[in-house]
């Protein structure tokens, strides 16, 4: 089975989120390089569907929606299709603890045992586990392993994730810290889930029904959800691709993240992550009062600052904030997070700066021992971001 070969690329005059037109020769010749870039890179990588957004000044300026959402069914990839954005759902998680925070209901610096006493249990050779804070859970320095789980989940009869809280809590006396809380950086899903667990014990909602009622609800965000979908949108779910040696096979139907939701169980469609992106650009004169109920400006700008380095590659010194990435590179800050799970590769990137910023996600991912090497996201969603940031960013920025 093949792709569908086409790329649609949308130039939204009617301005999708706020009614504002955009200009059109702004971008010149841009448009359609960036619809030739992007049909050659998807077609060179075996991608079967992907879906890009590009927003400025919390307006959609173009969309490109490629291939099939559905092979089997014969559904291509539309603007209603709903994809999984994976650990992109760290960020929401992020602004809801921020937003207890600002309620009065947490402070970033207590201790996370002060909610989750299971984790004296956790074997700690650096120190006492009340020195681990929620600060450190945010910002990945906490020293907690990667998985929830200290052991694969590779086998096709294994639920996709632990569903319950008291699963996590039953190996925590099996868990140990990995190095001296506070003093690098080591990516953590388990860390995420804590923090999940700490919102409902707060707000005694489960995690996604508080952040549906204070932050999707508020943005408008009504087709996006966690994890099996709601009867009425089944249709434009898209599925997932694993790929290898030219051969598809389909990744898991409409997965549960169940206690893992917290680190990566969203699913939206392309037009309600331009309304979160458009909020994380900030405000049209409109949408102010919305966003600032939601989380105050000046937090979001702090989850940007960066706390601790990451890695320096490429020209691009990337650091961690509270929940968010912060790459540096050519003199420009750029923010975000990308996600990976179940053969779905998502990417989001702004600049609060410039006030722009993009969506990009596929359904496909390949194997690396692949002898044709297709599927390689790593490449291509390098190679996305460099295009946008060299070759149409600068036609978008505001003047000088």
């Amino acid at each position: 089975m093949r792709a569908v070969a086409g790329l649609v690329l949308f130039c939204l005059f009617t301005g999708a989120l706020a009614g504002q037109t955009t200009s059109r020769d702004r971008l010149g010749g841009s448009l359609g390089g960036l619809t030739t870039f992007l049909q050659e890179a998807l077609r060179r990588q075996g991608i079967v569907g992907a879906g890009l957004s590009i927003v400025r000044n919390g307006r959609v300026v173009d969309r490109a929606l490629y291939g099939s959402a559905n092979l089997a069914e014969r559904r291509p990839v539309d603007e209603d299709t709903i994809f999984h954005w994976g650990s992109v759902t760290k960020t929401i998680t992020a602004i809801a603890i921020l937003q207890l925070r600002d309620r009065g209901r947490l402070r970033l610096d207590d201790p996370v045992v002060q909610y989750l006493p299971e984790l004296r249990q956790v074997h700690n050779s650096f120190g006492p586990m009340d020195e681990i804070t929620i600060r450190q859970l945010l910002g990945h320095t906490a020293g907690f392993r990667q998985p929830t789980w200290p052991w694969a989940e590779d086998q096709p009869w294994q639920p996709l994730a632990p569903l319950h809280w008291e699963q996590v809590a039953a190996v925590m006396p099996y868990s140990e810290i990995l190095f001296k809380p506070g003093s690098q950086f080591g990516y953590s899903n388990l860390g995420y889930v804590f923090l999940g667990r700490i919102i409902e014990l707060l707000t005694t909602d489960d995690y996604e029904v508080y952040v549906d009622k204070n932050i999707f609800k508020p943005l408008k965000m009504y087709r996006s959800y966690f994890d099996t979908t709601p009867y009425h949108l089944l249709r434009h779910r898209s599925l997932s691709y694993f790929l290898k040696d030219g051969a598809l096979t389909p990744g898991r139907t409409d997965q549960n993240t169940g206690i893992t939701v917290s680190n990566g169980g969203l699913n939206a469609p392309l037009g309600d992550m331009a309304r979160y992106l458009a909020f994380l650009l900030g405000a049209p004169a409109g949408d102010r009062d919305t966003y600032e109920e939601i989380l105050a400006r000046s937090s979001l700008e702090e989850a940007w600052r960066p706390q601790t380095p990451v890695k320096n590659e490429g020209g691009i010194e990337t650091a961690m904030g509270l929940g968010f990435f912060v790459e540096r590179q050519d003199g420009k800050t750029w923010i975000g997070h990308g996600g990976t799970q179940n053969a779905f590769v998502s990417r989001l990137t702004l600049s609060p700066d410039l006030r722009i910023g993009y969506l990009f996600v596929v359904n496909t991912i390949g194997d690396p021992s692949s002898k044709d090497q297709k599927g390689d996201t790593t490449t291509l969603n390098r190679q996305v971001r460099d295009y946008l940031l060299q070759k149409v960013f600068p036609l978008l920025a505001p003047a000088k």
